[in-house]
């Protein structure tokens, strides 16, 4: 019997989420908290747990220290191991081109390209931190060998009015890939990449070597088309949830969904959790003046105002005669009495002080500050619709 290919997992962790900003402001985007008590990277840290990947790589640079923070070792998704499991790769001072910072995700890959090499993988899966679905790469992996590709990447069909933001693919009735297509204003299809890759070892090194000689960025410039280019790129139809939650609109719309209790993003699911790094806090307590409708309390809050489809944080305070509706407030945030909160994202440790509101309309209304532990308390202002 064959014996089964050799999987590198490595999901890139890099980037500076300028458009979730001021989220990431002083945190990295893939540790931006989602659905109260998860960090975005838990989903595809957790995808790989449960495929039974063995190996999994977290390539870092943007605020480093707050994904070690959060990664453990690698001990929530039991990938703290002698030999394999988890592997943080930051930033590193070394010989040549290889060595510092990135300048796109593909180029973030060739930085690593001596390291895949002598880790000598059959099959490398290259992943987002920052997207918020489930899927079993085995799955992947078993398309992927069957067809022979050299790349395999998950595919999904999307409304007309959300594939500007994304790679879009146009297949043949085989569903081979035969035309790529990166953010363009006139898109060839409705199928967008979910930036889940699968690429066969020796055709990721050779075409990243053969395309730093001219500088690469993002996966979607050059990496991508090239290899479509060469005929062997197939597209793997995935029809469960999916969101890029890279905007603060769509990062809005992602908790929103989560409201909705649809299936198929049941984050507590036995069969499939979502597992990630948990703080010690006392349950939620809802006083009896309380008011909460349709909402997530994470272990801590403490209501006393009225809360409707929202999601609270850890340790969040809501006092009473505070309203807060239709928005997302991160850990340890205060809203006082009689503030209004209404379709906004407030941070970490904010404080909406006595009477003051914070309401969207059409945009999301966000906090002006970041994340930062001596905020907590210190009643900072904040911003009017974003």
């Amino acid at each position: 019997m064959a014996r089964p290919p050799k999987v590198l997992a490595i999901i890139l962790a890099g980037g500076v989420g300028g458009r979730l900003s001021p989220l990431t402001d002083n945190r990295a985007k893939p540790v931006v908290p989602f659905g109260g008590v998860y960090r975005l990277i838990d989903f595809a840290l957790s995808n790989c747990m449960h495929s039974g990947l063995p190996d999994v790589w977290v390539v870092e640079q943007y605020l480093p220290h707050s994904i070690n923070d959060h990664l453990a070792n690698g001990r929530p998704w039991d990938m703290d191991r002698t030999y394999g499991g988890l592997k943080v790769i930051p930033p590193f001072k070394g010989n040549g081109d290889k060595e510092g910072f990135a300048e796109g995700n593909a180029d973030a890959l060739y930085r690593q390209i001596d390291f895949i090499r002598d880790f000598a993988p059959d099959l490398v899966l290259v992943l987002s931190a920052d997207h918020v679905y489930k899927l079993d790469y085995r799955e992947l992996i078993d398309f992927h060998l069957e067809r022979k590709a050299a790349v395999t990447m998950a595919v999904k069909e999307m409304p007309e009015e959300d594939v500007r933001r994304y790679g879009v693919v146009k297949t043949d009735t085989n569903g081979r890939v035969t035309d790529f297509d990166y953010k363009s204003e006139n898109p060839i299809s409705h199928n967008v990449t979910i930036e889940v890759f699968l690429y066969d070892a020796q055709a990721l090194i050779d075409a990243l070597e053969h395309l730093a000689k001219e500088g690469l960025e993002d996966f979607g410039h050059q990496l991508v088309p090239y290899l479509v280019k060469q005929g062997n790129v197939h597209a793997f139809p995935f029809t469960g949830y999916w969101r890029d939650v890279g905007t603060r609109e769509s990062y809005w719309q992602g908790h929103q969904d989560l409201l909705d209790e649809p299936e198929e993003l049941a984050l507590a699911d036995r069969a499939w959790p979502i597992v990630s790094l948990a703080a010690q806090s006392l349950p939620a307590r809802v006083a009896p003046e309380a008011v909460v409708d349709c909402s997530l309390l994470s272990p801590g809050c403490n209501v006393k105002g009225k809360v409707r489809r929202s999601v609270l944080g850890p340790n969040v305070e809501v006092d009473e005669g505070a309203v807060v509706e239709d928005s997302v407030v991160l850990e340890h945030a205060r809203i006082k009495p009689g503030a209004v909160v209404r379709r906004a994202l407030v941070d970490a440790g904010i404080h909406v002080e006595a009477g003051q509101r914070l309401e969207g309309g059409d945009e999301i209304a966000v906090s002006e500050a970041g994340a930062r532990p001596a905020m907590r308390g210190a009643g900072h202002t904040l911003s009017g619709p974003a």
